[in-house]
């Protein structure tokens, strides 16, 4: 009797720390964070709200698989994401340096921010579990990879008046450009 007790307890308590953490929703006001991007410099999400519509999408890790096919995506339609007034920033787990690699190695046109902690993620709610090693080899040299925590895919875009107009949790890789350029097209 006293073991199930103990179990509800550990249960109820664990529910109430998953469920307190908040979740950003449409309509709620953009957290201010800086953060490191992939070529070293501080990016400021004050300096880049107001103008365009900023589209974030945290990935899991750099140079996986889905991650590249999603980043990938956004890099190839730049320019019908400029058409719709919206820049682009990915934001993982990830080292600087392997955000710089990744970048590299896809050619990317948009910033990759590092969210080490996750402590941005962390303000948006979206969910972070534990990290990776991965070997890639990129201009004939292997890089190992090492990140300490994995973020959720989740993609986020904040309107010109500094509010969440757009909120996807269950995030397809390879759809994600798509369904986020049919939402911009829509409001315009």
């Amino acid at each position: 009797m006293k073991k199930r007790i103990g179990l509800l307890i550990v249960f109820i308590m664990a529910s109430v720390v998953m469920y307190s953490q908040k979740t950003l929703s449409v309509g709620d006001k953009v957290p201010r964070f800086k953060a490191t991007a992939d070529d070293g410099s501080a990016w400021d999400i004050s300096k880049n709200i107001g103008k365009d519509y900023l589209v974030i999408y945290f990935f899991p890790g750099a140079m996986t698989s889905g991650c590249t096919k999603q980043a990938c995506s956004y890099r190839d339609h730049q320019t019908d994401l400029a058409s719709a007034d919206a820049i682009v920033v990915g934001i993982s787990g990830d080292k600087p340096e392997n955000l710089k690699l990744f970048r590299h190695a896809e050619n990317l046109n948009f910033p990759l921010l590092s969210d080490e902690k996750g402590n941005i993620a962390e303000s948006f709610g979206v969910p972070v579990g534990e990290g990776a090693t991965i070997k890639r080899t990129v201009d004939g040299i292997e890089h190992e990879l090492v990140r300490d925590l994995t973020i959720k895919r989740w993609t986020f875009i904040v309107g010109k008046d500094d509010k969440i107009v757009y909120k996807n949790e269950a995030v397809n890789a390879e759809k994600d450009t798509e369904e986020v350029l049919n939402f911009l097209r829509a409001q315009k």
